[in-house]
């Protein structure tokens, strides 16, 4: 059976700011982190990408800046020989009331329903509050990296009794090629 790993992308994947990535030239990668999803990627996990990105209901930024984004993320995955299976955005305002936008569950459902792998089956990494409850809603195992907000969401961790904490993405992928590696 596969396994997916769904990952938030700011703060997770890459650097965040308090102003938030609105173009390409914002975008820096944490060091690792796209090394992990590579590996991650030739263990034979599908590794999904799912991020409330309300800058584009908020005006700050457009589609086409996202676009922008992900095409920089497209280029640095494509030249370590991997990519991503699934990239899923919550675009709306968070006034809107949507189902996708974290921390309800939309985005993390349409991404196993995609990838036909269900929740017992699925990971979901990311660094706030709001990735977590989500992770809940949707049935995954919760996993919270320190990176990004990380460090500040370690006060919530007791509202989730199998949450796992590692200090980066990079930790996470060398844990569960571990796991793998152990074997039944």
């Amino acid at each position: 059976m596969a396994k997916l790993i769904l990952l938030d992308r700011d703060g997770v994947i890459n650097f965040d700011s308090p102003e938030s990535i609105r173009s390409a030239a914002d975008w820096t990668p944490i060091p690792g982190s796209l090394q992990a999803i590579a590996s991650l990627k030739r263990a034979g996990c599908k590794v999904g990408i799912c991020s409330n990105q309300s800058g584009i209901g908020r005006g700050l930024f457009s589609t086409s800046d996202l676009a922008g984004i992900e095409s920089r993320l497209k280029a640095q995955l494509t030249a370590l020989d991997t990519t991503i299976d699934i990239f899923c955005y919550c675009p709306h305002h968070p006034d809107v009331g949507c189902d996708c936008r974290k921390p309800k569950p939309g985005m993390l459902q349409k991404a196993m329903r995609t990838l036909g792998i269900g929740p017992a089956d699925t990971f979901f990494v990311g660094d706030s509050h709001r990735d977590l409850q989500a992770a809940l809603a949707a049935g995954c195992r919760p996993v919270l990296v320190r990176t990004g907000n990380g460090q500040e969401t370690l006060r919530y961790q007791h509202s989730f009794p199998d949450l796992l904490i590692f200090d980066d993405l990079a930790s996470f992928a060398q844990s569960e090629l571990d796991t793998e590696s152990d074997g039944p």
